[in-house]
C-alpha cells in the first residue's frame, strides 16, 4: 500500500462518512497509531464545506497527523493527480518490480489511472481509507488482525451515534448557503485573469494546455456524396478483451519519456509542472501523444511490452510515431480488439484520440455502448466480427494489410480482406443519426455544417 486518498465527489459530499473517518484518525491518534511512512496520504474534498464541518467538529488535527492534509478541493488521486511518491519508494518498486496497490474514496479504479507506478487500486470509503494507512498494506483482514501492535479496527471504529452526534453538533445548513453562494465570485488570483474581449475564444500559439485542433482543417462545405474507401489499412493495436477508456486514453500521469513528456518538455514544461493528461485535454498534441499510452496496455503487435508500444516494419516504436509515420506514407489504420472494447467511464478522447491518429475503423468482438456511439461521433466505423469468430479463430495476427469492400448508407455487413483471411463483418452504426454522423465524418462536422447552413442567407 503506498496511497491512501480521501478524494472528491461521491463520498466526500456525505458528512456521516466525512467526519466518521475524522473520528476514526482521532481515535487512532488517542490510541497511539500512526500511518505507516510508505504510504502517501491526502485529503481532497469536493466542497470546502466538508473542512468547515472537520474544523467545527475537531476533526481536522488529528486527520492531518495521520497525514491525510487538505490538498486542495477537486478531482486529484481519483483522476490520476497522485503526484510523486517518495523518491526511496519509487526506486524500490521499480528496482524490485513490486506490485504495490492504492486505496481511495473515490469511484474510478482502472489500471494505470491512478499512477504509472501503482498496479492495483482499490475502492473503500473514507474511513477506511484512514485504516489501511494505518495497516499499511491491502493484505490484511480487518475484522480480525490488529492494525498496529494489538489495536484492531474494532477498537477505534466510530459507533453510530458518535457520527450522528458530530452531525448534530458540526453540520448546518448556513455553511452551504454560504459555501455555495460564493462560488462564482473567484478569489483574487481568478479575478485578476485578464480577459480578452469580443465574444470568439482567443487562440494562443504558446499554450501548452489549450491549442486549436485540427479537426476541420480543410474541410468541404458540403458533405461527401458517399463513404470514402478505406483500402490497404495497417493495424496499429491489437488488443484483448475489456481494454477501458482509460486505457485507450488516460486521465492520469504523464511519464517524463512518453511522446508527451518529450512534447512538453520541447516546450519548456519542466517535469513538476507536466500535471495530468486529464488537465491537458485541451491540447490535442498532448492528447494525441497519450492515446493508447496507459502503462499497463498491452499490444499484442509489440509482446513483452507494456505501455504504448508498437511495432511498424519490424522495428518496436512508440504508437504515436508509427501513426505519424503511417499518416506521411497516406496509409489508413484500424484497431483490432477482443470483448467489451471501450469498457469503462465514457471519455470523448478515447474517440478523438485514435482519430487524430488515422484510425478509420475498429473490429472488435463487442463494444460498451457508450463508446461504440462516441467512435461513430469521431467519424471511425465501428465493425464487429461475426458472431462466433474473433482474432483467434480467424487466425488473424495484425501484421496483415486490411481492404474493406465499399460501405453503403446503412449497410448491416461489409466484407473485409485481411491478407489471406476474408469475412463479413457487422456494421455497428445502429441509428439513422449515427448513419448522418458518419457521412459528414463525424458530429462536429455536422453540427458545423448545419450552423453554417442556418447562417446562410437565403436566395
Amino acid at each position: 500500500m503506498v496511497i491512501a486518498a480521501i478524494t472528491s465527489c461521491t463520498n466526500t459530499s456525505n458528512p456521516s462518512v466525512m467526519l466518521g473517518a475524522g473520528l476514526l484518525a482521532k481515535k487512532a491518534v488517542e490510541a497511539g497509531l500512526e500511518r505507516k511512512p510508505w504510504v502517501k496520504t491526502s485529503l481532497a474534498p469536493g466542497s470546502k464545506v466538508v473542512t468547515e464541518y472537520l474544523e467545527r467538529a475537531g476533526l481536522i488535527e488529528p486527520l492531518e497527523q495521520l497525514g491525510f492534509s487538505l490538498v486542495g478541493y477537486g478531482c486529484t488521486t481519483c483522476i490520476g493527480n497522485s503526484g510523486p511518491l517518495p523518491e526511496e519508494v519509487s526506486q524500490e518498486i521499480t528496482e524490485r518490480d513490486l506490485a504495490v496497490c492504492s486505496v481511495l474514496s473515490g469511484n474510478r479504479n482502472f489500471e494505470g489511472r491512478i499512477h504509472p507506478e501503482v498496479k492495483l487500486n482499490y475502492l473503500a470509503s473514507p474511513p477506511l481509507c484512514v485504516a489501511y494507512a494505518l495497516a499499511g498494506r491491502m493484505d490484511v483482514d480487518l475484522l480480525t488482525e490488529p492494525l498496529q501492535g494489538d489495536v484492531k479496527l474494532s477498537d477505534i471504529w466510530p459507533s453510530g451515534d458518535e457520527v450522528r452526534e458530530a452531525i448534530a453538533n458540526a453540520v448546518e445548513s448556513d455553511m452551504f448557503r454560504r459555501s455555495y453562494g460564493e462560488v462564482f465570485e473567484g478569489d483574487e488570483d481568478w479575478n485578476a485573469l485578464e480577459v480578452p474581449e469580443g465574444n470568439r475564444y482567443v487562440w494562443g500559439d504558446e499554450s501548452t494546455y489549450v491549442k486549436r485542433p485540427p479537426y476541420f482543417e480543410d474541410m468541404p462545405t458540403d458533405p461527401p456524396d458517399g463513404f470514402q474507401p478505406i483500402e490497404g489499412a495497417r493495424c496499429l493495436a491489437l488488443l484483448g478483451d475489456s481494454v477501458t477508456t482509460d486505457h485507450i486514453s488516460p486521465a492520469g500521469a504523464i511519464k517524463p519519456d512518453s511522446p508527451a513528456g518529450e512534447y512538453l518538455r520541447a516546450h519548456g514544461i519542466e517535469r513538476k509542472d507536466f500535471n495530468s493528461y486529464g488537465s491537458r485535454r485541451g491540447n490535442h498534441e498532448v492528447m494525441m501523444r497519450g492515446t493508447f499510452a496507459n502503462v499497463r496496455l498491452r499490444n499484442q503487435l509489440a509482446p513483452g511490452t507494456e505501455g504504448g508500444w508498437t511495432v511498424k516494419d519490424g522495428k518496436q516504436t512508440t504508437i504515436f510515431d508509427a501513426a505519424m509515420e503511417y499518416a506521411d506514407d497516406g496509409v489508413p489504420l484500424c484497431v483490432l480488439a477482443g470483448k467489451e472494447y471501450g469498457s469503462g467511464s465514457s471519455r470523448d478522447w478515447a474517440a478523438k484520440g485514435p482519430r487524430l491518429l488515422g484510425v478509420r475503423f475498429v473490429i472488435a468482438e463487442s463494444y460498451e455502448r457508450i463508446h461504440r456511439s462516441n467512435l461513430v461521433g469521431m467519424g471511425i466505423l465501428p465493425l464487429q466480427f461475426p458472431e462466433g469468430d474473433s482474432l483467434e479463430s480467424l487466425g488473424l495476427t495484425g501484421e496483415e494489410t486490411f481492404d474493406l469492400d465499399p460501405l453503403e448508407d446503412g449497410a448491416q455487413a461489409l466484407a473485409v480482406r485481411a491478407g489471406d483471411v476474408e469475412f463479413e463483418a457487422r456494421v455497428r452504426v445502429d441509428t439513422p443519426n449515427e448513419w448522418l454522423y458518419l457521412r459528414h465524418g463525424g458530429i462536429l462536422h455536422y453540427v458545423l455544417r448545419d450552423l453554417a447552413a442556418d447562417a446562410r442567407p437565403e436566395r
